[in-house]
């Protein structure tokens, strides 16, 4: 929308980088992303501020080992076993694992406000609230990663080791990074485990894009992306499978809590063709 469009009576004039609901309600794209850079930086300090607990982090995961044992699917060291036969798969995994997380949802954020803005404020308030809903867990069930439990110092220097052959596939395998040393590590909480946010999030981007797409193999794709989700985090050896059910919990509350109260977009349609002759116009 340009600054000389003209606003439909009882509306307020929309600033630069604005999209128009169709309810009225008006979204700028630079506010979005200061909100989320904000929000994701106070998630960031108060989940890093909780990482400091290895003993009650490693006691957390024998316990969930033993939940996992009693229901018949302790099944993690196999399958990373069986994937650390193929040096390009864990490689490609680790990399998923660091970026791909971030890189989609980002994407499919953005092109929820640009193609279905309606939508966006929806999903948006879902995404915040899972995430935020993740800071519970990390906060009260700190929760060492698989990949830690025979490497970890602590464990180590204590020996206590649990010793079912988990490798830090990071540590091993030539990457960008290593959330064991380095910047990563000092910044890093590594023991926010459990929900897993990895699987939160791609399940919100395929809940997202699978309605909206338009042809079927994209449909499967899409999909798929929390599947090759919990592949990655099991065969890296970052997650247990419980921690993937926790992040579907804690989805499945941001959905209901983002539909209840989310109003932008979601209100009875405005003609907003009366009396400006902007509704035309793609803002």
């Amino acid at each position: 929308m340009s600054d000389t469009e003209v606003t439909p009576a009882g509306l307020k004039p929309m600033m630069r980088g604005g999209r128009r609901l169709r309810d009225g309600a008006a979204l700028y794209w630079w506010v979005e992303v200061l909100a989320i850079l904000g929000y994701y930086a106070v998630y960031s300090a108060i989940r890093n501020a909780n990482g400091s607990h290895p003993l009650h982090a490693f006691h957390d995961a024998k316990t969930i080992i033993k939940i996992e044992h009693h229901l018949g699917i302790f099944h993690e060291a196999t399958i990373q076993g069986w994937a650390l036969h193929f040096k390009p798969l864990i490689i490609s995994a680790n990399y998923m694992y660091g970026s791909l997380h971030f890189i989609v949802t980002i994407w499919v954020a953005v092109w929820l406000f640009r193609s279905y803005s309606d939508d966006y404020p929806r999903y948006r308030n879902t995404l915040a609230i899972t995430t935020g809903l993740a800071l519970i867990g990390f906060t009260f069930f700190p929760l060492m990663p698989p990949r830690l439990l025979d490497s970890d110092p602590f464990i180590v220097l204590h020996h206590l080791r649990l010793h079912h052959g988990f490798i830090d596939t990071l540590d091993k395998y030539p990457t960008f990074w290593s959330f064991d040393s380095g910047p990563a590590a000092k910044v890093s909480n590594q023991y926010a485990a459990m929900p897993s946010v990895h699987i939160a999030w791609s399940t919100w981007c395929a809940l997202a894009l699978v309605p909206r797409m338009r042809t079927l193999p994209r449909k499967i794709l899409a999909a798929s992306y929390p599947v090759i989700t919990l592949v990655v985090i099991v065969i890296t050896a970052n997650h247990f499978v419980i921690d993937a059910v926790g992040g579907l919990l804690i989805l499945s509350i941001g959905w209901v809590l983002g539909n209840k109260f989310t109003r932008a977009g979601r209100g009875p349609a405005i003609d907003l063709a009366a009396g400006a002759g902007d509704a035309a116009v793609d803002p």
